[in-house]
């Protein structure tokens, strides 16, 4: 059985990804998320199987399960892209710890978690898909704990990278700008006080992000800035001292207040 993974695909750009998969002759395609109805208003719209997998990754009992599932099916996994993740704008004081733990858990240790159980079932030519963010070029002030995740999930997919050349297996770190038709940024802001930042200029829509991802993993390519906002801001990240750039993005955020 030829399949597909796609974390957070109930929305947004996970949803874009299992739209843009529904073309690619797989069996079936895995779709992992929380709210089991979109899912299946998903399920409706495809041609391909949806094997719909209604779940919080934070949970540990979850994983666990999703282990079993593929255990008990021994799948070939053509494409695992995980798009789970979310963030909060705020300052330290805005957001709970609560809220902090649990990015981090799904933005990182989910990821992990399902790139590891599933790596025995992907074959040579495989394709993963782990969806960062330019906010991992640098460190963001009042996205403090989400830009840091998604360093961690950029540099985590780099060095697997490595690890997997030899088995010939793909890893590709996406990295878009602020994307328009997401949830993201109404979700982002719900926070004591999300005025820290207030405009999101040049935003980007998810079917281009998803065409030019694919693209890239089909090319081997092992990160993809889709667009020129993401691309400047990785070249001006690694010739500029970290500082100046957060020094830019405060005076950037008050601007925008």
């Amino acid at each position: 059985m030829l399949i597909a993974i796609v974390t957070g695909a109930s929305s947004g750009l996970g949803r874009e990804y299992v739209r843009a998969l529904d073309a690619r002759k797989l069996d079936e395609i895995w779709v992992i998320a929380r709210r089991k109805e979109r899912l299946q208003t998903l399920a409706e719209e495809t041609n391909t199987p949806l094997r719909i997998l209604a779940c919080d990754l934070t949970e540990p009992a979850v994983l666990h399960a999703i282990e079993e599932e593929l255990a008990k099916n021994h799948p070939i996994v053509k494409y695992l892209i995980n798009a789970a993740g979310f963030g909060k704008i705020g300052s330290f004081a805005d957001i709970s710890t609560e809220e902090l733990c649990a990015m981090i858990d799904l933005n990182c240790r989910a990821a992990v978690a399902i790139t590891q159980m599933t790596l025995p079932y992907i074959p040579p030519t495989g394709k993963i898909l782990e969806i960062c963010s330019c906010a991992a070029f640098q460190p963001i002030p009042f996205l403090n704990v989400y830009s840091a995740s998604k360093a961690f999930l950029l540099r985590y997919s780099r060095a697997l990278r490595t690890e997997l050349a030899p088995r010939g297996i793909h890893v590709t770190a996406v990295c878009p700008y602020w994307v328009r038709d997401t949830e993201f940024i109404a979700h982002a802001k719900k926070t004591k006080n999300p005025s820290y930042l207030s405009t999101f200029p040049f935003p980007q829509e998810c079917a281009e992000i998803v065409r030019r991802s694919l693209r890239g993993a089909e090319n081997n390519v092992d990160v993809v800035t889709p667009g020129l906002v993401p691309f400047l801001h990785r070249i001006l990240s690694s010739l500029l001292p970290h500082s100046l750039m957060m020094l830019g993005s405060r005076v950037f955020h008050r601007i925008g207040r």
